[in-house]
């Protein structure tokens, strides 16, 4: 079979991307060099053409590779160079006329403090003309050059794609390794507003009735997969099903791909088959299907190379043209790193390419392979698609994420056969809600079981334990998984060596991952308290004396590491949810938690500030049926194990303060356990601490959360009033904010106490122990240390 691929335009590609990578990361001086060497060098190559006929694609390479390293020095040179480049070395202010090439995207991820994440978005946009101010005032800025915008979310988020705007702000250098020339940080509104072109307009109707056609007749979960599996729109999908999806290797499925328009033009095929059209008309019907999809989804570069691959995989699984395929595939690669070079660094563009490859290449072999051993057609190919994609990406995968998924393939192999027809009837939907909005949700309700499966195949195999298992991320990393994987398929083609890995990954499966998982020494029996690595927040988690039960003390910033370390744990019902005070870093988490565990109740103090935080919490809350109760200094809690005493704050002090003062509104809990006194302290800052002291109150403690992540904001007599055996600092690892101060690690150490840190130990673990309270870290059980 390999004999028979036709590999010619392998190397050309290979080279062009070479080059282009050259370019975009060194500069465009390497780029330059390399394009001088290829035109030197071609007479040569010319000369030995007609002595030696595989001299020729020696000189295709040549040519090409010449042509890309000459283009990308061209624009790298004029980047380098553009005005507002030179502004954003200096960090200049500027106004800008720009159209944009891109629809306001929020921020996702981790958000800390007073602000969230989504409060900004990303926009791209094409130069049209501007002014700069300051050291550069008086430049014009010529009409060119990819800008990247961030914006205020709420200001813009109504903007889409092909509209011009005028804007002022600051420019700044871009990220390396793409042709922008500027990231622009605007901090209002969006001036002198075109109307956008008529098909942008009537692409983003088409997708707004997409997402009320989603909202009305089905589940959250399902609405906010819909739009995703169709338009990759996943702004309304819930964090929990979106973790799931990450974790089972799913999430390709909510990202415009190759195989959504695979999709649309093969049930366009079938249709047209159906009714008797010949070749010609066929493919005309399926390219207008492609060109259609690209307007829906928006002419973003993701989305036309998602339109490349698609044809290529329908010219590799529709058509059955294997042989064909390779050098499609190169000649695509080719031509888009020609007119789109930024490509050449993108994550998403060299999983593209690795997993149409193996589509076209693997798949076929393996499927045909399965069924000469008897294996049902559509079996052969439920497996052999989905581990094929997997066996080619899982390299790319591990080397940026760190992480290697043992569930992808039979996940994918379950969800799978239901994606189509779920995606077939997103469309339908998303074309016939303009005209009826009832034939419209009756496609999504045929939609409806097909989402619902999705969602739990994703949830099932994101609960399988050792679903992920870590390992080296990088470069390194990435090419010691595909050594193995390349000698793990050559190893396979011998039919012992197959036998014995089979029972080899048999014995892995029914037995390594369950033990590994059962004597990895976490939980530790007789935990009180546990402070989880949630990153650059807090996030607690107390015993009551009731199994698989406990009290939460903050959820963290990200949605998924707090519903982790609870998982963890082993709990499987949270009593209480205490958020000391509404910054994102405390309370983002909560949602997933309440997705993933059954929650009774939410706690929250006096200050309901910032207003978007407790909008967010009311509205995560009244979803999942959980109450929400203020709790107030005096109150006390218990369970058999746990009694929870409110220190502050005081509640008349709390209504007089706004949102700038919600770390010192700080719910403050001193909680009674099996291994001693522990007084979570939230963010609590230094005019909070002094009343704390200066209230009688009995602050002394074996174990402190000690306030703010360990900031410089911390009074000695604080410290000295709490008289800590363990101290424990929540702080995420190489955050900017200088956390913990050295000041506070010093002063804690010298008075005798021990300093854990959940940067560098992981999840500690507080436990009874014989002199005092002892700690264990996660995945160090041997490690134990008395207070």
């Amino acid at each position: 079979m390999i004999a028979r691929l036709d590999l010619r335009l392998v190397p050309t590609a290979l080279a062009v991307w070479a080059v282009t990578l050259t370019g975009l990361l060194a500069g465009w001086v390497p780029a330059a060099v390399v394009a001088l060497l290829a035109l030197l060098a071609a007479p040569l190559v010319w000369k030995a053409v007609s002595a030696r006929p595989v001299a020729r694609g020696a000189l295709v390479v040549l040519l090409l590779a010449g042509v890309a390293a000459t283009g990308i020095a061209v624009r790298v040179h004029a980047v380098e160079h553009h005005p507002v480049r030179l502004a954003a070395g200096h960090g200049e202010r500027a106004t800008l006329r720009v159209t944009l090439t891109s629809a306001p995207t929020p921020l996702r991820g981790a958000s800390f403090g007073a602000r969230r994440a989504a409060d900004r978005s990303l926009v791209r946009a094409e130069l049209q003309a501007g002014e700069l101010a300051g050291q550069l005032a008086g430049h014009r800025v010529l009409a060119g050059g990819a800008v990247v915008l961030l914006v205020p979310t709420a200001q813009w988020r109504d903007l889409i794609a092909g509209q011009q705007v005028t804007a002022t702000g600051k420019v700044s250098p871009p990220r390396a390794g793409e042709l922008t020339v500027a990231a622009f940080q605007v901090f209002g509104p969006p001036a002198d507003v075109a109307a956008a072109p008529g098909w942008q307009r009537v692409a983003e109707d088409l997708r707004d009735g997409l997402r009320q056609v989603s909202a009305d007749v089905l589940g959250p979960a399902a609405a906010g997969l819909l739009p995703g599996l169709v338009v990759g729109d996943t702004g309304r999908l819930p964090p929990e099903v979106e973790q799931n999806f990450e974790t089972a290797g799913l999430s390709h499925l909510t990202a415009v791909s190759g195989a959504n328009l695979a999709i649309v033009c093969g049930a366009v095929l079938v249709l047209l088959h159906l009714v008797g059209a010949g070749p010609g008309v066929s493919a005309v019907g399926a390219g207008a299907a492609l060109v259609g999809f690209v307007v829906l989804a928006g002419p973003e570069p993701s989305v036309l190379r998602a339109a490349v691959m698609g044809a290529i995989t329908l010219l590799a699984l529709v058509l059955g043209r294997q042989r064909s395929a390779l050098p499609a595939l190169s000649a695509s690669v080719i031509g888009l790193l020609l007119l789109l070079p930024d490509m050449a660094t993108s994550a998403g563009f060299a999983l593209s390419v690795a997993a149409t490859a193996g589509l076209v290449l693997l798949a076929p072999v393996w499927s045909s392979a399965l069924r000469a051993r008897g294996v049902p057609i559509g079996l052969a190919e439920a497996i052999a698609v989905p581990l094929a994609a997997h066996v080619v990406t899982a390299p790319l995968i591990a080397a940026l994420s760190g992480e290697v998924s043992l569930v992808a393939v039979p996940a994918n192999m379950l969800a799978g056969p239901v994606v189509a027809p779920a995606t077939v009837f997103g469309v339908l939907a998303t074309v016939v809600a303009p005209v009826s909005t009832w034939v419209a949700g009756v496609f999504g309700r045929l939609a409806a079981p097909e989402l619902e499966w999705i969602i739990l195949v994703a949830e099932r195999a994101a609960a399988v334990p050792g679903a992920v298992f870590d390992w080296p991320s990088g470069t390194v990393g990435g090419l010691a998984l595909a050594v193995i994987a390349a000698v793990g398929l050559i190893a396979l083609r011998g039919k012992r060596i197959r036998l014995v890995l089979a029972v080899g990954l048999l014995l892995v499966v029914l037995v390594v991952v369950p033990v590994r998982t059962v004597l990895s020494g976490w939980p530790v029996p007789g935990w009180s308290v546990v402070a989880c690595d949630v990153g650059q927040g807090d996030g607690l988690v107390l015993a009551t004396g009731r199994p698989d039960e406990a009290v939460v003390v903050d959820t963290g910033p990200d949605p998924q590491r707090a519903a982790e370390c609870l998982r963890r744990l082993g709990i499987r019902r949270i009593s209480l949810a205490v958020l000391t005070h509404l910054h994102a870093d405390h309370v983002s988490g909560l949602a997933a938690l309440m997705g993933k565990i059954p929650v009774d109740a939410v706690a929250i103090g006096p200050l309901r500030e910032p207003a978007w935080a407790m909008d967010d919490v009311a509205r995560d809350a009244r979803a999942h049926r959980v109450p929400i109760v203020p709790l107030l200094s005096g109150q006390r809690a218990a369970w058999p194990g746990l009694v929870l005493d409110v220190l502050g704050p005081d509640p008349a002090l709390a209504r007089t303060q706004s949102a700038d003062d919600a770390n010192d509104a700080s719910i403050v809990l001193l909680a009674t356990t099996p291994a001693g006194r522990v007084l979570l302290t939230g963010d609590v800052e230094l005019p909070g601490q002094g009343r704390l002291v200066s209230s009688g109150a009995d602050l002394r403690a074996d174990v402190l959360k000690v306030p703010h992540h360990g900031s410089r904001y911390t009074a000695p007599r604080f410290l000295q009033a709490v008289r800590p055996r363990l101290a424990v600092i929540s702080v995420g690892a190489g955050n900017t904010y200088g956390h913990p101060s050295p000041f506070i690690v010093d002063n804690l150490t010298r008075a005798g106490t021990k300093v854990l840190r959940t940067d560098q130990e992981g999840d500690i673990a507080i436990l009874p122990g014989p002199q005092g309270p002892r700690y264990v870290a996660r995945g160090d059980p041997l490690r134990a240390g008395e207070s």
